[in-house]
Formats: C-alpha cells, sequence, structure tokens
C-alpha cells in the first residue's frame, strides 16, 4: 500500500490531477490504483530492457512480480469496477421511475460518498448474479455450442486466474467493453425502454413510491436486502421458480425454432445423431462434405477448441438453413420483443396486483413499493402455483383431490409452526443479540438510551440467519450442520415438526435466550448487590455484551490452538518413537476367573 500510493500521489501532482482526484471524494483509493497501473507499466518496460540484454534471472522475476500486478488489477475491474458501473447504469435507466433526477443522484454522492458507492456496487452485482445464473439456466434447454461467446462458469476446466495471466491486457479490455456492451444494452432493453412505454399508455401508474422515511418501523433499505437475499432465492429454490422459467425457456425456444426453420441450432437434431451413429463412417463422411454443412468450422469451433484444450469438445452439429445470417437477425429481434414485453409485464402486474390488495387495509394512503410489489410477487405466485397443482390433481378424481387436500393443509400448518419458530423466533433473537452486542456499543454513548426497533431487528437477524447458515454448512461436520443437512434434505412435503423442534428450535433459542438473559441477569440483579455507583452499573450493563463475546471467542481460538498443539505433539511423537502399526485380534475377556475367553474377533483399531 505505501510504495504504489506514494507512487500514484507523485504522478497525479506531477501531472496536475489533484483536484479531480480530491473531488472524487476516494482520493487514497485512486491513487493507490494509480501507482499500482503506472508500476505495471515500470515492471512490462523493465521486462522488455531485461530480455533484451539477456538477463534470464531479472527478466523472470519481472515477469512473475508484473502477473501478480495484472492479476490483482483485472480482479479489481471485474469484481468491483464492472458492478459499480452497472449499478449506476441501472440507477441512470431508472430515474424516471422513482421521479428522481441527476441532481438529487449527485447531492446524496456528496452527502455519503462511501454508502453511495457500495449501494450501487450491491445492486450491480445481484444484477451481475442473476444475469450470470439465467445464462446457466440457458445452457441446460440449448444445444452445446450456442452461447460460444460466453464463458462457461459450469465447465471443470473454466479457470478464471489462469485467464488473467494468460491473456494479453487487449483481450481483457476487449472482453470489458464488450460486457459492458452487452450489460448496459440489456438494461436498455429491460428497464428504461419499458419505462417509457408505461409512461405513455399508463401516465398515472408512475413514479414508484420509495421515499426513506427516518421514523418508519422498518428501514426499507433492511426489506430490499431481505426480498434480494432471502424472497427471491426462497422463490426460486423451493417455489418450483425456476423449473417454470426453464419451462417457459424452453417453450419458447421451440416455437422460435420452428417458426425460423432453426430448432436444430437451437436445440440440436438428437434424433438424426441417433441415427448418424448407426450409419457407416462413410456415409457419414460423405454427407458431411456434401449436402449438409456441419458448422464444425469456425470461429465458435475454434473458440471451443481453445477453452478446452485436450479435453471433450462440448459442441453438437447443426443444419444449417438457409438464409441463416437473415434468421439469426430474425431470432435476435424476436428475443429483444420477448423481453420487452416480460419486462413490461414484471415491472407492472405485481404492483398493480399489490396496489388492489393493499387498497383494502390503507385505502388512499400512499405505502413504500417494496410492500407491494412483494404482495403482488407473491399473489401471483400462490395463482399460479395453484393453478398448475389444480390442473395435476384434476384427472384423479374428487376423492383423490380431497385426500390430498387434508394432507396439504397439514403440511402447510406444520410449515407455518416451522415458519414461526426458525423465520419469527430465531432471527428476532439474532438480531436483537446482534444490536446488543456490536450496534448499541459502537453507535450510541454510555449517557444516551439506546432505542431498539423489533421489525428492524427481525429484518436483519433473518439476513445474519442465512449467513450463519451458510458459513455451518461450509464448515467442519457437527451437529448443527448435521440437523441443517436433515433438515435440507426432508424438504417441505417431508418435514418433521419433532424433529426440527427438538433438534433445531429448541437448542439454538435456548442457546439465544441464555446469551440474552444471563448477561442482563448480571449486570442488572448482581452487580447492584455489590454496592458499585449508578454510572458503573451503566457502564457494565452496556459493556457485558461484547466483553462476553470477547471472552467466548478467546476460549473458542484458545481451544482451537491446545487441540491444534495435541495433534501436533502427537505427530512428532510418532514420527520420532513410533516404529510401525500392526493389527491385531480383539479379544474380549470373561468377568469371572477361571473361565475361558470367547472365541477371538477380528476387528481394526
Amino acid at each position: 500500500a505505501f510504495c504504489p500510493y506514494h507512487i500514484g500521489h507523485f504522478s497525479i501532482v506531477g501531472l496536475g490531477f489533484e483536484e479531480y482526484v480530491q473531488a472524487s471524494h476516494f482520493e487514497g483509493l485512486i491513487t493507490t490504483i494509480v501507482g499500482y497501473v503506472l508500476l505495471a507499466v515500470t515492471l512490462i518496460v523493465c521486462h522488455g530492457l531485461a530480455a533484451l540484454v539477456k538477463f534470464q534471472r531479472s527478466r523472470r522475476l519481472l515477469g512473475v512480480c508484473y502477473i501478480v500486478v495484472k492479476v490483482s488489477l483485472l480482479v479489481v475491474v471485474e469484481i468491483g469496477v464492472f458492478p459499480l458501473i452497472c449499478g449506476w447504469w441501472l440507477d441512470i435507466c431508472s430515474l424516471e421511475m422513482f421521479d428522481a433526477t441527476l441532481k438529487d443522484r449527485e447531492l446524496s454522492f456528496q452527502s455519503a460518498p462511501g454508502t453511495t458507492m457500495f449501494l450501487h456496487w450491491l445492486v450491480g452485482m445481484v444484477y451481475v448474479f442473476y444475469f450470470a445464473s439465467f445464462i446457466l439456466l440457458l445452457r441446460e434447454v440449448l444445444r452445446p455450442g450456442v452461447l460460444w461467446f460466453l464463458r462457461n462458469l459450469n465447465d471443470p476446466d473454466f479457470n478464471p486466474v489462469q485467464e488473467m495471466i494468460h491473456l494479453p491486457i487487449y483481450r481483457h479490455l476487449r472482453r470489458f467493453i464488450l460486457s459492458v456492451i452487452v450489460f448496459g444494452s440489456i438494461v436498455l432493453l429491460m428497464l428504461w425502454l419499458p419505462i417509457r412505454i408505461i409512461k405513455y399508455l399508463l401516465p398515472n401508474f408512475l413514479p414508484y413510491n420509495v421515499m426513506l422515511y427516518s421514523d418508519a418501523p422498518v428501514s426499507e433499505l433492511s426489506l430490499e436486502l431481505l426480498l434480494l437475499q432471502v424472497v427471491l432465492p426462497a422463490l426460486l429454490e423451493q417455489g418450483h421458480t425456476r423449473q417454470w422459467l426453464k419451462g417457459l425457456v424452453r417453450a419458447w425456444t421451440v416455437t422460435a425454432g420452428y417458426l425460423l426453420d432453426l430448432h436444430s441450432y437451437l436445440l440440436g437434431d438428437q434424433e438424426e445423431n441417433e441415427n448418424n451413429a448407426n450409419q457407416q463412417p462413410n456415409n457419414q463422411h460423405a454427407r458431411n462434405n456434401n449436402a449438409i454443412p456441419v458448422v464444425g468450422e469456425g470461429l465458435h469451433a475454434a473458440h471451443q477448441a481453445i477453452l478446452q484444450q485436450g479435453g471433450p469438445v462440448g459442441f453438437q452439429p447443426y443444419r444449417r438453413p438457409l438464409k441463416f445470417p437473415l434468421r439469426i437477425f430474425l431470432l435476435i429481434v424476436f428475443m429483444c420483443i420477448t423481453l420487452l414485453i416480460a419486462s413490461l409485464i414484471c415491472l407492472t402486474l405485481p404492483v398493480f396486483a399489490g396496489r388492489w390488495l393493499m387498497s383494502f387495509w390503507t385505502g388512499t394512503a400512499k405505502i413504500h413499493e417494496l410492500y407491494t410489489a412483494a404482495c403482488g410477487l407473491y399473489v401471483c405466485w400462490l395463482t399460479i402455483r395453484a393453478v398448475t397443482v389444480l390442473v395435476a390433481w384434476m384427472p384423479q378424481g374428487r376423492r383423490v383431490i380431497f385426500q390430498k387436500v387434508k394432507e396439504w393443509s397439514l403440511m402447510i400448518m406444520k410449515t407455518l409452526i416451522v415458519a414461526i419458530l426458525l423465520a419469527g423466533v430465531v432471527p428476532l433473537l439474532l438480531g436483537l443479540l446482534f444490536e446488543l452486542v456490536i450496534v448499541a456499543p459502537l453507535r450510541v454513548p454510555l449517557d444516551q438510551t439506546p432505542l431498539f426497533y423489533p421489525w428492524q431487528d427481525w429484518a436483519l437477524g433473518v439476513l445474519h440467519a442465512k449467513i450463519i447458515a451458510a458459513i455451518t454448512l461450509m464448515g467442519p461436520q457437527w451437529w448443527l450442520k448435521t440437523v441443517i443437512e436433515q433438515v435440507y434434505a426432508n424438504g417441505i412435503r417431508n418435514i418433521d415438526l419433532h424433529f426440527i423442534i427438538r433438534k433445531l428450535a429448541a437448542p439454538v433459542i435456548s442457546v439465544l435466550l441464555l446469551s440474552l438473559c444471563v448477561p442482563y441477569i448480571i449486570a442488572s440483579g448482581v452487580v447492584p448487590l455489590l454496592g458499585v455507583t449508578a454510572e458503573m452499573q451503566n457502564l457494565v450493563q452496556r459493556r457485558i455484551y461484547p466483553f462476553l463475546l470477547m471472552v467466548v471467542v478467546l476460549m473458542g481460538i484458545l481451544s482451537f490452538q491446545v487441540r491444534q498443539f495435541k495433534r501436533l505433539y502427537e505427530h512428532i511423537k510418532n514420527d520420532k518413537y513410533l516404529v510401525g502399526q500392526r493389527l491385531v485380534n480383539y479379544e474380549r475377556k470373561s468377568g469371572k476367573p477361571g473361565t475361558s475367553t470367547t472365541p477371538p474377533q477380528s476387528s481394526q483399531e
């Protein structure tokens, strides 16, 4: 950090760009990045000079240093700069949807530059993530080789760090510019253009009401994080939404393929491939050379060969119809029209349904559109789900339908009980504990009283519970991980209420209640009996939670280190004194003297 910062600082001062860098509110970060860029350029020049004068060791060392700086800068660009550009472009294209202007964004940036940049980066990162998820879904439907111009993230041979090392800078720059153009064009097509059409057709529908009120019982930012991190993944994972989306994509692909005679290009020709496999190789060779031009040549085949060097090429041949470029152009136009219509439906239908339902409770009062959109989204999902279930049950008769309704009612009751415990009580206790341990000691001085908002604590507790569950599933094997994996494996249909309450809900709630109650009893019940002053009682009440957290963390670290030292001691002892290991039979001795032992049993120890 020290050398690149000062190199960048001297360079910026020498070039006279100091005022512009200070106006960005991120002087240190930009100066350090400029220093790294200058270091990379210097290393390239020195590497070339070392190669010129044939200093092999210096050339190798300079090359390794340049690779380190190059990979670091590319990681910053791909993980930091690119999502930030996407987030700002999304915000600019959606200004009319929220009745905002660029002046408002400029004022918010000047008042809180760090928070503004982080929120835009977060929005851009979510957009990039869901875009990549949709591309992975497309790969499951389309013929291998259609999306040859996009990197396959599920490819076991895909190594992003290796690509960063081997590909030259201009290739990375070209790929970055192409990605910005593609992502920016999709935002224009699916956000800016639908907003213009909605404002023209429905003048009173926009803008969305998203004003942030400081006296609101729930923070809207917390609810937005909750919607993005909990509601949408739950819909995609548990609600068969991904299967529906995959089915819609497949139906659209089949329709477009038959309309434009591109079925073989989009989905492949499985029957013809099977027939081809049964024919003789000579017939295959003759047909490939004469009748049907198989696109095994060209840029995309070369690209596949480069990406999968030495491995199986994931490319299926297809039949190229007449006027193929025109058909591809019409396919792209059809795709753009479909995306535009889908975006119009997603921007209007859930909000319209949510506003209509909310009007029965609130009348004409304005509500945050997050509530109306979430309500409308769930109503639309429940309607589609109910229709699909009824269509599947209708041919089975009335008795089977009543039996299914009874089973589903029982399952819904069990799910509600589990949801109250795991999605209500546990997040509330976790959010309150996080507020007492982290937030209140950092934000509220000792001479002021902290205020707690249960709804906001619950919303943040849901996020904390999700993060803790993810870390637990990625960590080593212990009882909590085993229980969570068992609950995931059972699913909603085979939900075991007794197992969840006895093995998961009761232990977790007990630990959280003990963590909340024991420090409070010590601070409010034991400390006053010692005859300390009121200031000391207040200090103990406010600082006992972070103190106990520090004690628990310290004990955990010490116990971990003790276990590690024991393992190291055993390892050293075995290396120095262990001669060999031998497998012996296990012989159980009888309890009475004078009796014969049981026959030997072979076992491993």
